[in-house]
């Protein structure tokens, strides 16, 4: 289940938003690869998010990302993420 707000996820709003900032920045530069650029921005501190709120267990947080526990591990090995937990306390109540 997904928590809305005016029929949008507090997640695609702020998609959508960072999204009209980029655009807005941008100053005639070229547009490639977004689809890279938005993958390695988010990928990580989600990684990190839902490992923190999974008290670190790699079981739990595959099934929540709906990934394979191996695969979760290479992601946690690739961003180099340690079982300390880097986000505060709390940030899920």
């Amino acid at each position: 289940m997904s928590v809305t707000i005016e029929n949008k996820t507090p997640i695609a709003e702020s998609i959508t938003q960072s999204m009209s900032e980029y655009f807005q920045h941008l100053e005639g530069t070229e547009v490639n690869n977004i689809y890279e650029l938005v993958l390695r921005e988010v990928e990580k501190p989600l990684i990190k998010s839902i490992m923190n709120f999974a008290n670190g267990n790699q079981s739990q947080a595959a099934k929540w990302l709906g990934l394979s526990r191996n695969t979760l591990r290479k992601l946690i090995a690739k961003y180099n993420i340690t079982e300390e937990k880097e986000i505060e306390q709390g940030s899920f109540s």
